[in-house]
């Protein structure tokens, strides 16, 4: 490990990054790269942008001095060329969606791909995305003078236990491994619009019926005192659940799992599910900081990283010992879709909420959600006649309403249930 970390000092400097901090974590890898893709000079890694082509080559060494081969279109990176428009994020939190000003009509962003080949018959892929919201574009959530939006949690924290993984799998007994091979994936473009993970499943630069099964990490940094831990996409195989659940009895300390069983959703592990890869995905739950310049590296629960690192490369391990995993279809329970949104709310779904209603993790200043008086920690249980059972119910009753119209929003708070009166815009 010192070792490793000497070369990484060294690695910053050759790249052109400033190490303050870098050294006091000379001892903790995981640190260390969050750090680096943090750091004010990437400006926030924005898919296209000179901050996103520092944060790419940096990820390509890393990979490279672990040995894993270079497997994109040229060297390590796979370019792709993207128009932006509606971003699932939006979708997701019941914004309207519209395209951001200053765009170019097409861009160039980038995955970082490395292999590593064991003449095996499976390839398992680890990924995760390493672009950001730059200085902050249409799916910012600050209402502040504008700022590098860093991105630790999300999502520097997936990046930096892909590389965690991808170290500790080359260290491992080859007869751990079976006859798997482990192809290593940052996708960039997953913040407009899962561009790089959905670019890469129809350009593989693999064979596609060799891809096994994909393992998607996706903020994965902030994990709370109760250690709530969300997987989805657990329906996309019959390995996964009964897996997840046997190796999470097996850890020191065990996680308090939610899970969802629909390979859809807003991150990269939907671009393999719709292709017939099983997918999963994991996730530590939003927080006031997200899409906001506040999600800083100082706010990472490293202790908690490090947890699920050592747990999914357990279930990574298991997966390796097996034949190629088998595909099942899902229910897509994400039935509203962008164009069903003609109004918001201006709220931030709980994702780790398991009960009935929908838990709102935080409002947006000045949207109608807090304009009618909705508090983090709000339970939405009624929208009008609509009954809210889920962050499903939720988005089919909103695609309901019109821009102008009013309506009641019957609210749990604590042991109170209130009603509200909102007036959508």
């Amino acid at each position: 490990m010192k070792q490793f970390a000497i070369s990484t000092t060294l690695l910053l400097i050759s790249l052109g990054f400033g190490i303050q901090g870098s050294i006091q974590a000379q001892n903790n890898t995981l640190k260390t790269d969050i750090l680096v893709l943090t750091s004010d000079s990437l400006e926030g890694r924005l898919v296209g942008s000179p901050g996103e082509a520092k944060a790419a080559q940096y990820i390509a060494q890393r990979m490279k001095s672990m040995g894993l081969t270079a497997k994109g279109n040229v060297d390590y990176f796979q370019y792709f060329n993207f128009t932006p428009h509606a971003s699932p994020h939006k979708m997701e939190n019941g914004d309207k969606v519209t395209l951001g000003q200053g765009y170019v009509k097409e861009q160039t962003g980038r995955n970082v791909i490395g292999f590593w080949d064991r003449q095996g018959s499976k390839t398992i892929i680890i990924g995760a995305h390493y672009d950001h919201l730059g200085m902050g574009d249409e799916n910012s959530l600050w209402s502040g003078a504008p700022g590098i939006h860093r991105g630790a949690d999300d999502n520097a924290s997936g990046v930096a236990a892909l590389l965690e993984i991808a170290q500790y799998l080359k260290n491992c007994p080859s007869e751990m491994l079976s006859d798997a091979n482990f192809l290593f994936i940052a996708f960039s473009g997953e913040e407009k619009g899962l561009y790089g993970s959905n670019y890469f499943c129809k350009n593989p630069t693999i064979p596609i019926e060799t891809i096994s099964c994909m393992f998607n990490m996706d903020m994965v940094g902030r994990l709370k005192a109760e250690r709530t831990l969300a997987i989805n996409g657990t329906g996309t195989s019959p390995f996964w659940e009964k897996n997840i659940k046997k190796m999470n009895k097996k850890m020191d300390r065990s996680f308090e799992l939610v899970l969802s069983q629909s390979g859809v959703g807003p991150s990269d592990h939907t671009s393999f599910y719709n292709v017939g890869i099983p997918a999963i995905h994991f996730f530590t739950g939003q927080h006031g900081e997200y899409h906001k310049p506040t999600d800083t590296e100082n706010l990472i629960n490293y202790e908690g990283l490090t947890d699920i690192v050592r747990y999914i490369e357990s279930i990574i391990i298991k997966a390796a010992t097996e034949k190629k995993l088998t595909f099942n279809t899902t229910k897509d329970e994400s039935k509203a879709t962008a164009s069903n949104f003609k109004v918001t709310l201006g709220v931030m779904p709980d994702y780790l909420y398991n009960g009935i209603g929908l838990k709102i993790d935080g409002t947006k200043e000045g949207r109608p959600g807090a304009k009618a008086g909705l508090q983090q920690g709000d339970i939405i249980l009624k929208m009008g006649k609509y009954e809210i059972n889920d962050i499903y119910g939720y988005m089919d009753a909103l695609g309901k309403f019109n821009p102008g119209e009013k309506t009641d929003i019957e609210v749990k708070r604590g042991e109170k249930k209130l009603k509200l009166n909102v007036t959508f815009e």
